[in-house]
């Protein structure tokens, strides 16, 4: 992604004088603090627009089903940090939400991208978004690459946060054509790949939201600023009861060591 320049330094964000804070174009303490909420107000900081009614839904949707995940490897990372250093609130946050890669959570950034790689391939070929999956799908069966926005270890059958998701935004009117392109790749990748590719929701995330009109280069934002939420869950009860050092003293137990031995250890 190429990171593009200016001849100034600007921003349409934010900006204060002696008596005012103003937030993409409005008052922040006449017409903003206690007259909108946290989902709207995220919207606005990032499209500088206030989301519609659909939108407004859909993102909150979003927001819920992805904030928490059960003990994953960032929260374990969250977790043992506070509990190595129990007054850095500031550490441990930022400790889960680095953990948020390719595998974990971040699978959403990646769902977004592939869904409008595949878009766009069809429209440069001339052809139609099935061919162009379909195509898609082979090349990364040969390859034997991952499907990104398919599959799951646990509900092989069917995420059903994904389902939800993607039933809410035709309840509500959301659907377009990156939920189109999701349901196409849904429908054809277990026939092409050989195994079962049900639609899960790091697919369902990027495909609603945006058919709902976010941006594709924010989208990784999404699940970031839901983990934040679920972190700080995790880490109020790790400061409650710690179980970060239990944690730590299972993984030492249930890792072999199998390095060369030192002159006083045989193995």
């Amino acid at each position: 992604m190429r990171i593009g320049k200016q001849d100034q330094s600007y921003t349409a964000i934010a900006t204060s004088d002696a008596e005012s804070i103003t937030v993409r174009g409005q008052d922040l303490c006449d017409e903003l603090i206690g007259k909108i909420d946290f989902t709207d107000y995220f919207w606005l900081l990032v499209l500088g627009e206030r989301p519609d009614e659909k939108q407004r839904r859909m993102m909150d949707a979003c927001l819920v089903a992805i904030a928490e995940h059960g003990l994953v490897p960032s929260v374990q990372a969250a977790r043992m940090t506070l509990a190595a250093g129990p007054d850095a609130w500031q550490g441990a946050m930022s400790a889960g939400l680095l953990g948020m890669g390719s595998v974990v959570a971040g699978s959403s950034e990646a769902a977004a991208y592939y869904l409008q790689e595949v878009l766009d391939k069809a429209e440069a070929d001339g052809t139609d978004v099935e061919t162009a999956a379909i195509a898609s799908l082979k090349d990364l069966a040969a390859a034997k690459k991952k499907v990104a926005g398919l599959g799951h270890p646990q509900h092989n059958t069917g995420d059903p946060r994904a389902n939800v998701l993607l039933a809410l935004a035709d309840e509500i009117g959301v659907s377009g054509k990156y939920v189109d392109c999701l349901r196409i790749l849904g429908k054809h990748a277990p026939e092409i790949t050989g195994r079962p590719l049900p639609i899960n929701v790091s697919g369902a995330i990027p495909a609603t939201i945006l058919d709902a009109g976010f941006p594709l280069q924010a989208v990784k934002a999404v699940p970031l600023l839901a983990r934040a939420a679920g972190l700080s869950a995790h880490l109020y009860e790790e400061s409650l009861r710690s179980i970060g050092f239990i944690m730590s003293n299972v993984a030492d137990q249930a890792i072999t060591y199998d390095g060369k031995p030192s002159s006083k250890n045989s193995g």
